[in-house]
């Protein structure tokens, strides 16, 4: 199979800017046609079809305009064993609708259940449906490089790829991402610095065709003046920015994470997009949320062209 790095390349190519939306359905604000999604008096499995019914409708309305979707398992794992099964439908509906599929799914953990966890959402087991498996997931390396090394054994394996946490886009990442520690060449490094490093170099054998690797790194957009830095830490490594629209990220403050044009980085909106209804109520959710998705597309297109 293409591998993920170049296969994300193409669908930037494609849809002809680098916007990636979230799907974070955050249960009080889906409109009132999937009220049920929060009836504490409805079935589990009534619930969790409602907010799969709504996230299918956001695919439709962004299969061709955008290259990926990043459905966020938190929220589908609140309704157990029936969100799994949304999560798979979305999953399923989104690689339908031409979309790359990137689970944030954040996991880390030993090696043997880091192995698990990649087959879980990359390879899937036998007689499953291939159109339920993430084309790419996002991974938390605190646990170090044995922890990540079978996530990268499986990405190679498949042709899949992972985003991996370097620099985050909440609050207070600083705490722990901003300290300073003993960089790769042993001079002073912020941690984040240091795990960007790794990521470069656990990157090196899965750089594709296109010039850019199936190993990604995760960096807020909100940390403008870091990101052109990582960038450079960071050179083949395709970037995934959360932070842009709701939590305050402007199209300005991404250009630091690209490589010239269009190419080197996602840039995430998730309640900006899928919630738009809610600034435009004359117009109905699905095209507000498609209205959102050209104003992005058009405003980053504006930024890095």
């Amino acid at each position: 199979m293409q591998p993920f790095g170049d296969r994300l390349h193409d669908a930037v190519e494609r849809a002809g800017n680098p916007c990636v939306v979230g799907l974070d359905p955050h249960l009080a604000l889906l409109p009132d046609e999937f009220a049920v999604a929060r009836d504490p008096a409805a079935s589990r499995a009534d619930r969790a079809r409602a907010m799969g019914d709504f996230l299918c409708g956001v695919v439709e309305a962004a299969a061709g305009k955008v290259p990926a979707v990043k459905p966020q398992s938190a929220f589908f794992e609140v309704f157990g064993a029936d969100g799994v099964a949304e999560f798979e439908r979305v999953v399923a509906a989104s690689k339908d609708a031409g979309l790359l599929v990137i689970g944030d799914v954040k996991r880390g953990d030993i090696g043997s259940t880091a192995a698990a966890y990649a087959q879980a959402f990359l390879r899937g087991i036998e007689g499953q449906d291939p159109r339920t498996l993430c084309d790419s997931i996002t991974v938390n390396p605190y646990l170090g490089s044995d922890s990540v090394a079978p996530i990268i054994a499986e990405c190679e394996a498949t042709g899949g790829g992972m985003y991996v946490l370097v620099r985050t886009s909440n609050p207070s990442s600083a705490e722990f991402q901003a300290l300073v520690t003993t960089g790769l060449e042993g001079a002073p490094a912020l941690l984040a610095d240091r795990v960007a490093g790794a990521v470069d170099h656990w990157g090196r054998d899965l750089v594709g065709e296109s010039g850019w690797s199936s190993v990604g790194a995760v960096v807020g957009a909100t940390h403008p003046e870091e990101l052109a830095r990582l960038r450079r830490l960071m050179p083949r490594t395709p970037l995934l920015l959360p932070g842009y629209g709701a939590q305050g990220a402007g199209a300005a403050d991404i250009v630091g994470g690209f490589q010239g044009g269009l190419h080197g980085a996602l840039v995430n909106s998730s309640r900006g997009i899928l919630f738009a209804g809610q600034q435009a109520p004359e117009k109905h959710w699905k095209d507000a949320a498609a209205g959102a998705m050209d104003a992005m597309a058009a405003e980053l297109r504006a930024a890095l062209l």
